[in-house]
């Protein structure tokens, strides 16, 4: 049965910053970003890397005409800095192929307390 497990508290985590903790033998990082949080493994499905300990950053993308290219500078996306897999920090899935996921967990916020839910 999940339980929940207070991480932070809303002051210490501000916008694109992380807290990195462990609950139940498990690394996982709880992200704020734009006033949500997020909360994933510190794991990279890739080779077992620390993947939250990477960059955040925006994502490059291709416009629909096929020719012009973007950035999108909502930094969502966690860099592995082991080999570069760049995963949504928001879901858990890797940007270029979907069918790679890490897992995310549930956040609750009560009294400003930030809870993972595991």
């Amino acid at each position: 049965m999940p339980s929940k497990h207070k991480v932070a508290t809303t002051d210490e985590l501000t916008d694109g910053s992380r807290v990195i903790t462990e609950i139940n033998g498990q690394e996982i990082a709880v992200f704020q970003i734009d006033g949500e949080y997020h909360a994933i493994a510190n794991y990279c499905v890739h080779q077992a890397g620390p993947l939250c300990e990477g960059k955040l950053t925006g994502e490059t993308y291709v416009e629909d005409n096929g020719w012009d290219w973007n950035y999108d500078d909502d930094e969502k996306h966690i860099t592995c800095p082991w080999h570069g897999w760049l995963f949504d920090v928001t879901n858990g899935e890797n940007i270029h192929n979907s069918k790679y996921k890490v897992p995310t967990y549930n956040v609750e916020i009560e009294n400003e307390s930030i809870f993972v839910v595991r």
